[in-house]
């Protein structure tokens, strides 16, 4: 812990609201570092996709698809650098509290659209190998993992708390 902020006897923090903050804003940072290549591992893979020799074989379907997880990749890049870009310009204006609400909601953001493209990618693939009915259910059970594991389980445990 560190030395501005202490815990009580109950453990929680006794910190200042700016502090409370800065630790906030801190803790979003080292969380986006995780993610962030992870979105830009699948951004370069999808980039390079098209110049692969069979892609022109692919079916209308197929085609879709791609184009549709590239645009969730981007926009997913966007949203999780988008707090650093936020923070640059913004952090002389000594409204930190708006900046942490914003980028949360941005980190939030970007997930989703990550989890949904690495759906897509996941999809793509599995029509790719075995051209049926399978790419739904595949695509199905990777939404629904990443959907419990991301957003599930901790919005449970947030309704649990109150």
């Amino acid at each position: 812990m560190d030395a501005t902020a202490t815990e009580n006897k109950s453990g929680s923090r006794e910190e200042s609201e700016k502090e409370r903050l800065d630790r906030n804003f801190a803790e979003l940072l080292q969380e986006l570092r995780v993610a962030i290549p992870g979105v830009q591992v699948l951004f370069a893979f999808l980039l390079v996709v098209p110049f692969n020799q069979r892609f022109p074989e692919i079916t209308t379907f197929q085609q879709t698809l791609y184009f549709v997880t590239l645009l969730l990749a981007t926009a997913a890049t966007a949203c999780l650098i988008a707090p650093t870009a936020h923070h640059r310009v913004e952090f002389r204006a000594q409204d930190k509290k708006r900046i942490v609400f914003a980028a949360t909601k941005l980190a939030i953001a970007g997930l989703v659209l990550l989890a949904a493209a690495m759906t897509g990618a996941v999809m793509l693939i599995t029509d790719l190998l075995y051209h049926s009915a399978t790419v739904a259910i595949v695509g199905g059970a990777v939404a629904l993992g990443f959907a419990i594991l991301w957003f599930g389980w901790p919005v449970k445990r947030l309704l649990d708390n109150n």
